[in-house]
């Protein structure tokens, strides 16, 4: 994989050598975004986000340029509100009066075209790209990421497979077709099995990654916008939210709620790492190209998760070691399923504007023949807690911004698909896997 990598990246590895020695690096750190606007501008080129570094930095320079004019107007209304209140006569109380206006007003129209480049300015800074790991391979799209890990046996049948959708309609355990009546495209009704194979995962699913160290919460899904600005799915992903009349947004994952249950809060360094798993229906409107084509329980507008969120030290390697940590944890949890599935490494421009480094866990559809996503983990380092404003004290008392982490846990839906048609038998019957046997109560739906 490393192989594939371009000469750009031999400069991208200068930021991860800074992680060690700068405390507060980030990519809406102007500081750092001014000294090192290369790597950035390479960052963008890699990732294929359309983003004009010269523009924020002349942005940048306005700013500075009428913060420093209101400072020395406000200085100078200061003085002259002193000397008025020293004037020895009426005349001359008269007089500063007069000239503290024309400060007054000269500083009132710096205020109001600083409040302007402010906005502008803060509008360039939330499309500013986090640095990408310098491992991430380049580009396009989904088609360019590489292929790390292959796991399980494809399942080789003596008859014809069918897909989900012919199987689970025939059990009783789908309605396309009324929830297509009731929502629309991609409406759909879970019916009898279909419901208790849902709650038989969302158990398991609780049980073991509550093994691994995580807290359930059950979060809001209706957040406001400032939670979709710190998490990064704003302002670029507004297309496939849902948005309320009072402009608040239904999320389409928990990572969202989750990431603000600490923002604007200073944790102790004992709190980390703290680990959740949020589960929630979550809403996606799904308006890319990309699902267009996708029939069943593949891509649908409102659907269940359980997400893994981490905050950690603000540290390069531990930020490394939980994100193989989360991923792993999908893997694990699918390989006890008994789906086979691949892992790939995202290229660039399959990495969002956060996203340092994302892995992908793909299960194996048989009747499409190919492998679907399942779950995706990313790391983030503080792009998203500089954004939110959470913070920790270190052993030094020092104030630090957390690194955040995110995987899916497990979809559902989406996770039918592939068990249903990996464990579909000649009689038009589901295995049920293993270890969900218990929560289903029986060994075979049909």
């Amino acid at each position: 994989m490393c192989e594939n990598l371009t000469r750009s990246n031999d400069l991208l590895r200068v930021v991860f050598l800074l992680f060690e020695y700068v405390t507060l690096l980030s990519m809406l750190d102007i500081k750092f975004i001014r000294e090192n606007k290369d790597i950035v501008a390479l960052a963008a080129k890699k990732k294929k986000i359309d983003f004009n570094i010269d523009e924020l930095l002349a942005s940048d320079d306005k700013r500075r340029v009428l913060m420093a004019a209101c400072e020395e107007k406000r200085a100078a209304q200061n003085k002259a509100n002193g000397q008025i209140t020293s004037a020895k006569t009426p005349e001359e109380r008269n007089k500063l009066i007069a000239e503290m206006k024309i400060v007054k007003g000269g500083l009132e129209q710096k205020e109001e075209e600083l409040k302007v480049i402010m906005k502008e300015w803060q509008g360039l800074m939330l499309r500013v790209p986090n640095v990408p790991d310098m491992t991430v391979p380049d580009g396009n799209s989904d088609a360019d990421n590489v292929e790390i890990k292959a796991w399980g046996e494809k399942p080789k049948f003596a008859f014809e497979p069918k897909d989900h959708i012919e199987i689970m309609t025939k059990l009783g355990m789908v309605d396309i077709e009324r929830g297509s009546k009731v929502h629309g495209f991609r409406g759909y009704y879970l019916t009898g099995d279909g419901v208790r194979l849902c709650f038989a995962i969302w158990n398991y699913a609780l049980e073991f990654f509550g093994k691994q160290g995580f807290s359930p919460v059950i979060p809001p899904v209706i957040v406001r916008p400032i939670n979709l600005f710190g998490s990064g799915y704003l302002p670029q992903g507004e297309d496939d939210l849902y948005k309320t009349q009072d402009g608040d947004y239904l999320v389409g994952t928990a990572e969202v709620p989750l990431m603000g249950l600490h923002a604007d809060e200073v944790l102790t360094a004992e709190q980390l790492p703290i680990k959740y798993l949020g589960f929630s229906p979550c809403f996606r409107r799904e308006a890319g190209a990309h699902g267009k084509d996708v029939r069943g329980l593949i891509r649908v507008n409102e659907f269940y998760k359980f997400e893994q969120v981490i905050l950690c030290e603000a540290n390069h390697e531990a930020s490394v070691k939980y994100h193989e940590f989360v991923n792993g944890n999908t893997e694990s949890f699918v390989e006890i399923l008994g789906i086979p599935y691949r892992t790939v490494v995202n290229c660039g421009g399959d990495l969002g504007l956060g996203q340092v480094k994302k892995y992908d866990v793909e299960l194996w559809v048989p009747k499409e023949n190919k492998y679907r996503e399942i779950g995706s983990a990313s790391y983030f380092h503080d792009f998203q807690t500089r954004r939110l404003n959470i913070r920790y004290r270190d052993a030094a008392g020092v104030l630090r911004y957390a690194h955040s982490l995110n995987a899916t846990a497990i979809p559902t839906p989406r996770i039918l698909v592939s068990l249903v048609e990996n464990y579909q038998q000649a009689d038009g019957t589901i295995k049920v896997p293993e270890v969900l046997v218990k929560y289903m109560g029986k060994e075979v739906i049909g």
